[in-house]
């Protein structure tokens, strides 16, 4: 007895240590947070402000993992999918946000500091990252999509933008302001394949040419005539106007050919707006106007919805610190820093607030259009014909990314000149068909 009461009491201080050792270690890893991003310019802002939250938080250290569009997708589904942990802040937006939160991956939005003011978010960008009403991210940006173009090239050829100009004006215009010898392109658009690339901009040619993905019984509606009249509509308009290897352009490509001069127009979001009428950053600041997204047949799902996001995955192990750091970078703090720091026109807009702020109104022109824009894009009412799905420029399941990957290769194939529309729309519609049939949609 007295043997086993002197191993038990010379066991205790090793058992105490190695308990230290591992709440040490947990309290250590409690204050890193470790973030997934894409590396847009008010991503990367962001990044350079986050130093005076390191400042104020001086228990919690950030490290920043900053990646092209499509690979932040692959990389934060991946980490997701299979509980890797990696990441305890993620970039994500609102296609990912209502599936992932349904599915019990993220971290719910719940008891939010007493000034964070939830509801002065823009109410669409709330919606589409919430799941049953829970909010599973918070909105770092929200944009849609509008028409960007060079009022002074404009003005030299005769040409007048209208407020919403039809896509048969747009081409008339770009093949007008087009001269390649100067290195001057008519049209800039994504070209680049990814469900979140070429397709988020493709899609949304396809709803207003009166197309969809599927019917009402989930049959693929890609190889149809709307489809083929809106590809060879885009893919020619690029081989005739763009720049050379659009194929390989997504948004940040664009937003440098934009800025610095090259494109006469150019079709994409409306978080692009705050770069090109920045002096700093643009040298065609004083030259830019701007207009609705063009429409064809429909207006229905001409312009997008979209918001960039910050989430916590629940393999997180940096919870509490992540959380912290996430209302810090979306709240109305925050946007303050960037007014200071960028000018008020570069302000990640997310709020209603922003666009009320008499500094940001006069900054920015093309304000109380981006909110209108924002708030009438409707996911669950963006097609001619009816459909199962929501979403405006992608389809609201889990399995989109497979077969929207396949369809947005396709398509870059076409404007790369590799493979006819005809081609690519059939692999593209045999694909979907294929994918939602495993899954089980197709009765």
């Amino acid at each position: 007895m007295n043997t086993k009461n002197s191993m038990r009491r010379a066991l205790i201080p090793k058992v105490a240590f190695a308990c230290l050792s591992v709440c040490a270690a947990q309290l250590s890893n409690a204050g890193n947070v470790t973030i997934a991003t894409l590396n847009g310019p008010a991503m990367l802002e962001l990044k350079k402000l986050s130093a005076s939250f390191e400042r104020a938080n001086p228990d919690i250290k950030l490290n920043w993992v900053i990646l092209e569009e499509n690979v932040l997708r692959q990389r934060a589904t991946t980490d997701i999918t299979t509980n890797s942990g990696q990441f305890d802040v993620v970039a994500i937006g609102t296609y990912e946000a209502p599936l992932w939160g349904k599915r019990g991956w993220l971290v719910p939005m719940t008891d939010l500091p007493a000034d964070y003011d939830p509801d002065d978010v823009v109410k669409t960008a709330r919606d589409g990252l919430s799941y049953n009403g829970q909010l599973y991210a918070l909105p770092f940006y929200v944009e849609s999509s509008m028409t960007y173009y060079r009022k002074d090239l404009f003005q030299a050829a005769g040409l007048e933008m209208p407020d919403q100009p039809t896509y048969d004006q747009i081409k008339q215009f770009a093949d007008t302001l087009t001269d390649k010898s100067k290195g001057q392109y008519g049209i800039c658009l994504r070209g680049k394949a990814g469900w979140g690339e070429n397709m988020a901009y493709v899609s949304t040619v396809v709803n207003t040419y009166g197309g969809r993905w599927f019917d009402e019984n989930w049959n693929a509606q890609i190889d149809t005539p709307e489809w083929h009249k809106a590809i060879g509509f885009y893919a020619d308009l690029l081989k005739n106007n763009g720049p050379p290897g659009a194929s390989s352009n997504g948004f940040n490509e664009n937003l440098t050919l934009m800025s610095s001069g090259k494109c006469a127009m150019w079709i994409d979001s409306t978080a692009a707006a705050g770069t090109l009428y920045n002096k700093a950053q643009s040298k065609v600041a004083d030259k830019i106007g701007f207009a609705a997204a063009p429409v064809a047949v429909t207006p229905k799902g001409a312009h997008w919805l979209w918001s960039w996001s910050l989430a916590i995955p629940r393999t997180s192990k940096s919870q509490g610190a992540a959380k912290k750091f996430l209302t810090w970078a979306t709240s109305k703090k925050y946007i303050e820093m960037v007014g200071r720091d960028e000018g008020w026109a570069s302000i990640p807009p997310s709020r209603r607030s922003t666009f009320a702020r008499p500094e940001y109104k006069q900054a920015v022109p093309f304000g109380e259009f981006v909110l209108k824009a924002i708030e009438s894009a409707d996911p669950n009412d963006s097609s001619l014909k009816k459909v199962p799905y929501s979403g405006i420029q992608f389809v609201g399941i889990p399995e989109f990314p497979s077969f929207g990957t396949v369809v947005g290769q396709a398509i870059a194939g076409v404007v790369a000149g590799q493979i006819s529309v005809d081609a690519a729309l059939k692999a593209g519609n045999a694909a979907a068909n294929r994918v939602v049939m495993q899954a089980g949609y197709q009765k």
